[in-house]
C-alpha cells in the first residue's frame, strides 16, 4: 500500500547530530540546498535504539529534533506498547519508527512526497519491521487519505496514537485534527500529539478532547491530547 501525506513536512536539513524536530530550512552561504541529497535521524530508544538511518533533505522535510522526541516519549510511555499508531504527516517517519522501536504493533504513514515515501519503505525494509510489528505507507494527500482510513480498514480502527505534526504555515492543523474526529480515526483514551509553529493559535479542540501535556520554544508548540 503506497498511500502519503497532504503536503510535505518541513524537514531541516539533518545536522551532524542527528534530529528529528521540525526547522525551517535555510540555505548554507546563501546557496540553495540540493534537493535530493540525504541525512539521518537516529532512534534514540526502544529495540533500534542508536540506529542511523538516512532521511531525504527535500526542501520542507524537517525531522523533529531528538530532545523533543526524548520529551515526547516519556509523555507516551503509558500508551505505546502494542498500540495501534498513525503518523498523519510522515515526512521522515521518525516518529511513527520511534513508536514502533518501542513496540508499537502497527502505524500506518502518510506522506505526500514520493521521494520520502520510498526513502521511508525502505528503512522500514532496512530495520526489519516487518518481523516484529506492521506497518502501511500511504502516499498522498492527508486529508484525503484521512477521509478514506475508515472504509479501507474499518476493523483496524481506531488509532491509540497518533502524530499530527504538519508542515508550518498551510492551515492543516485543523482540519486534521477535526478529521480524525469525524472519521472516528480515535475513541476514547486515545492519544494526539500536536505540533505547530509557536505564532499559531491552537485551534478550538473537538468535543471531549484535552490537553494533559504542552510545552513550547521559541519555533514551536507541542503538546499531547487525550480523548476522552
Amino acid at each position: 500500500m503506497i498511500p502519503l501525506s497532504a503536503t510535505m513536512k518541513r524537514v531541516s536539513r539533518p545536522t551532524r547530530a542527528p534530529s528529528s524536530a521540525k526547522k525551517p530550512h535555510s540555505p548554507k552561504n546563501g546557496r540553495a540546498h540540493r534537493a535530493n541529497s540525504t541525512g539521518q535521524i537516529r532512534i534514540i530508544g526502544g529495540q533500534w535504539r542508536g540506529r542511523k538511518l538516512p532521511v531525504l533533505n527535500a526542501e520542507g522535510l524537517r525531522p523533529t529534533t531528538d530532545r523533543n522526541k526524548e520529551t515526547l516519549f516519556n509523555w507516551l510511555m503509558p500508551y505505546v506498547n502494542d498500540a495501534r499508531c498513525l503518523d498523519v504527516f510522515a515526512g521522515s517517519g521518525g516518529l511513527g519508527l520511534e513508536a514502533l522501536s518501542r513496540y508499537a504493533a502497527h502505524c500506518d504513514f502518510i506522506e505526500l512526497d514520493n521521494q520520502a515515501v520510498s526513502q521511508l519503505e525502505s528503512n522500514l525494509s532496512l530495520l526489519k519491521v516487518n518481523e516484529v510489528a506492521s506497518a502501511n505507507v500511504y502516499q498522498g494527500n492527508a486529508l484525503n487519505i484521512l477521509k478514506g482510513l475508515n472504509a479501507s480498514t474499518p476493523t483496524e480502527l481506531p488509532y491509540d496514537v497518533v502524530f499530527v505534526d504538519p508542515p508550518f504555515g498551510k492551515d492543516l492543523v485543523a482540519p486534521a485534527l477535526i478529521s480524525l474526529a469525524e472519521n472516528n480515526l480515535v475513541q476514547s483514551g486515545s492519544v494526539v500529539y500536536l505540533e505547530h509553529e509557536s505564532t499559531l493559535t491552537t485551534p478550538t479542540l473537538p468535543t471531549h478532547w484535552q490537553i494533559i501535556k504542552e510545552r513550547h520554544t521559541s519555533a514551536l508548540r507541542y503538546m499531547l491530547i487525550e480523548v476522552s
